[in-house]
């Protein structure tokens, strides 16, 4: 693929993304110290409020302005209204707010909060689908993101009518329809774009080349399956299909796990670099995830679900995202404000610009704490759950160090 980032909007339009996303993950694990793992529970009301704040302040909005700089990139032409960006963000934070408060003690609150985030994402559907409509050619990477960008409009739907359901004003089987919001926000959106983005990146930063993408096609199409058979579930009661749509499910991850195991066999650059490390422990967490949502399926205890939840929110999303953050963003800080100065003056590296050890002691903590919260979510134990999140929330304050300081690095700094 010939990447071009001629048509990347400025800086400033998607740092804002990142940093209120990175300070979101900080508050969110901060929140986890207040629940209680005996009545912890997935449809707690505390627990679907810290599941909103989650996905969509942080998982949301960091992937909102990745996209904001991918799009383009990938599209190889121009945002049709890039400064329609800058409303997003806005939007999504208040929408966040109130569904949190709804969550937690005012339902009522859920419509206005959910609306919020609908005209947030709408615009964003709305660019995005305009940008795409000046591309000539449609290749696979482009259809997975209409699709993508198809199952989130779906899912938006299914969750307002959710939240108009939660607090009071509609009656309807929440139960089945949660499923398919589920699977249409985090798999069919979520799931979809860690797929196509993948094979962009990966290869891009591991210099990988000359492997096949037949493993992340297949699990590509089986996903979107599984999300149908969720969907032919919830509206028509066949109990068959929510089976289907697990196992469909967990087959496309695995397919997707052997696609980055060929890429990672084909790398070229072989540094142990904070991003690798990021890398290995986010597949990783994902792969012990898939075991632990396996052995949920045929013992049904509910806290293997929970493990698993976190380890794929936490220890496979958080780390992914963590890693890539380290990429991006002293990549854009460097083209913005360094690449301008290449032949005329000495310039710095990318890795100049990535604080090495406290990245190191970042990934340290984190992981050590993603590990020890998952021992004390499996035997139950307070002590164990808590410590888990003290090491993870000091990592994660290093993680927000780290980016505040990579993006307000100035040229004067290294350029003499």
């Amino acid at each position: 693929m010939n990447i071009s980032t001629a048509f990347a909007p400025p800086f400033k339009l998607v740092a804002p993304f990142f940093i209120l996303g990175v300070i979101t993950f900080v508050i969110s694990i901060l929140l986890m110290f207040g629940f209680e793992l005996e009545s912890l529970h997935y449809l707690n009301s505390s627990t679907l409020a810290w599941v909103h704040i989650f996905l969509l302040s942080f998982v949301m909005l960091i992937i909102l302005g990745a996209m904001a700089q991918l799009v383009p990139v990938v599209l190889e032409v121009g945002h049709c209204a890039v400064d329609l960006y800058y409303a997003i963000y806005p939007l999504i934070i208040v929408g966040t707010i109130l569904m949190a408060f709804g969550f937690y003690t005012l339902p009522i609150l859920l419509p206005f909060g959910g609306t919020a985030i609908f005209i947030a994402m709408a615009i964003f559907l709305l660019e995005t689908f305009l940008t795409i409509l000046k591309v000539k050619k449609i290749n696979f990477i482009i259809s997975t993101i209409i699709i993508s960008n198809i199952f989130l409009l779906f899912g938006l739907i299914l969750g307002i009518a959710l939240a108009l359901n939660h607090s009071g004003i509609l009656s309807l089987d929440s139960f089945r329809l949660l499923k398919s919001h589920i699977f249409l926000v985090f798999f069919g959106y979520v799931g979809t774009t860690v797929m196509s983005m993948s094979l962009i990146l990966l290869p891009m930063f591991w210099l990988s080349h000359s492997f096949s993408w037949i493993y992340v096609k297949n699990a590509f199409y089986i996903l979107c399956s599984s999300i149908i058979s969720m969907l032919i579930f919830s509206f028509f009661n066949i109990n068959i299909f929510e089976t289907i749509a697990y196992t469909l499910c967990i087959i496309s991850l695995l397919l997707y796990f052997v696609q980055i195991f060929v890429i990672y066999k084909k790398r070229v650059r072989v540094e142990v670099d904070i991003y690798f490390k990021s890398m290995i422990f986010s597949y990783l967490s994902l792969l012990v995830s898939l075991v632990l949502f396996i052995a949920y399926y045929f013992y049904g205890n509910d806290k293997l679900l929970i493990s698993a939840s976190w380890l794929i929110f936490v220890g496979f999303i958080g780390f992914l995202i963590a890693g890539h953050l380290y990429k991006i963003v002293p990549f854009l800080v460097w083209y913005e404000r360094f690449s301008m100065f290449v032949g005329k003056k000495q310039v710095p590296m990318l890795t100049d610009l990535i604080p090495k050890k406290s990245s190191n002691f970042q990934i340290l903590s984190s992981s050590l704490g993603t590990i020890i919260v998952t021992i004390g979510l499996i035997t139950n134990i307070d002590e164990i759950y808590k410590s888990g999140l003290c090491f993870l929330t000091i990592g994660l304050i290093f993680l927000l160090k780290d980016i505040l300081y990579m993006a307000t690095i100035k040229e004067e700094s290294y350029v003499f």
